[in-house]
């Protein structure tokens, strides 16, 4: 009888808190004091980008040769498509997600999601005018990317990403630098 109170509890309480969480993971929100790329163009920035760096978390652990390939979905989100070579493994991985604007589709600032309900801040923020280089900053300090179009990216342009990540308290001793063959 006790542990039949006690579970009716527990569900209940799930049953209540549950909507909470789901919407909470999908509600996502640009940093307090960033500043994303105004006047973004989703078709200029979909195609293929290499990875030129980051910092290092379990889903690119040990990764390799890193791309990701971002197409428009009919419904208007973004198809999100990484690949990378597991170099411990040795085997390649490849993962599907789907991104979506956190406001409007003019501003660099998106939500990216690979598990369901799930929802992760992806920042633009800078980008070369040609759609060449990006800098992206994930939901906190706990991501970075930058991409390129090509395996390199110019010093000029890499020295320049690296200095407004410092100016916003990144620890740029955590960069993994992506080989790309």
């Amino acid at each position: 009888m006790k542990n039949s109170k006690i579970l009716k509890i527990v569900l209940g309480t799930s049953i209540l808190v549950l909507p909470f969480f789901i919407n909470s993971c999908k509600s996502v929100k640009v940093p307090t004091g960033l500043s994303v790329v105004e006047n973004f163009d989703v078709k200029s920035y979909s195609g293929k980008w290499y990875e030129i760096a980051r910092f290092d978390f379990k889903h690119e652990k040990d990764m390799d040769q890193v791309t990701a390939e971002y197409s428009i979905n009919d419904d208007g989100s973004i198809k999100v498509l990484n690949k990378g070579y597991n170099t411990k493994k040795n085997e390649w991985k490849e993962s599907e997600g789907k991104a979506k604007f956190v406001s409007s589709p003019d501003q660099g600032a998106l939500k990216v999601s690979f598990f369901g309900p799930f929802y992760s801040g992806y920042n633009i923020v800078a980008m070369e005018p040609n759609y060449k280089n990006a800098l992206i900053f994930g939901e906190n300090k706990d991501y970075i990317w930058l991409l390129s179009r090509e395996k390199k990216m110019p010093e000029s342009v890499k020295e320049k990403f690296l200095k407004i990540a410092r100016d916003y308290g990144y620890d740029l001793n955590r960069l993994v630098w992506t080989k790309q063959e």
